[in-house]
């Protein structure tokens, strides 16, 4: 590389670390130095719902994965200047080959020639976990039960449905439709343990308990 180009690049990597840093110090006084409760002006937050804190922890967490951005940048950049010093800026760092000079002037702090980059951005997508091969229904579903084999089993609904029967943040008032706490979570009037309401009628006469009252209650539904 010419050395006006070389001396050029530097400049600009310079320029943009000292940017990349008063970014990232702007990020941290701004609040991310302080405590959340600290910028909500909460003695606690124990008596409030989660959704009170919905838009500060929001914030917090776009504040962090910007100030993460910039650190990953800077890294980078970092990374040039080192090259610059070594006599390698340029070339790739994988195949070893001469980056062009149109990406060094849009990405000065480039490690890798394009070619390179596209194999890496390719293979860059997270794959499946290998237990998917392998696992077998109720598992093997999506969070309402369906896939590409028709099975009726235990799936995320029923697990959802069995830990909301406990209890939620959630009142009446914020789910549309909902007339007690019982009936908050999704379809929570359907019957438990079972897949059609005749099958809570008992088998035998005279059966009390937990049959006895679905059985009731399938009743009540059909004289209604």
């Amino acid at each position: 590389m010419h050395s006006k180009r070389l001396a050029k690049s530097k400049a600009r990597l310079i320029a943009k670390k000292q940017e990349l840093i008063e970014t990232i110090l702007q990020l941290e006084d701004n609040g991310l130095r302080s405590a959340l409760a600290n910028t909500t002006g909460e003695l606690s937050s124990y008596d409030n719902h989660p959704a009170d804190l919905g838009s500060e922890t929001f914030e917090r967490s776009k504040d962090v994965g910007l100030r993460d951005n910039e650190r990953v940048l800077l890294s980078n950049v970092e990374h040039a200047l080192e090259k610059i010093h070594q006599g390698t800026y340029g070339r790739c760092d994988r195949c070893g080959s001469q980056i062009s000079q149109e990406r060094l002037e849009a990405l000065p702090w480039a490690s890798q020639c394009i070619e390179c980059q596209q194999r890496v951005d390719q293979n860059a997508v997270t794959p499946r976990p290998l237990e998917e091969v392998i696992l077998t229904p109720p598992f093997k579903k999506n969070f309402l039960g369906s896939s590409s084999c028709e099975c009726v089993g235990y799936d995320g609904e029923d697990a959802l449905q069995d830990v909301m029967r406990y209890g939620s943040s959630d009142t009446p008032q914020d789910v549309s439709g909902a007339k007690d706490y019982e009936s908050v979570f999704l379809n929570s009037d359907e019957h438990h343990g079972i897949v059609e309401p005749t099958d809570a009628i008992p088998t035998e006469p005279g059966s009390t308990g937990r049959h006895a009252i679905k059985r009731q209650k399938y009743e009540k539904q059909t004289r209604q």
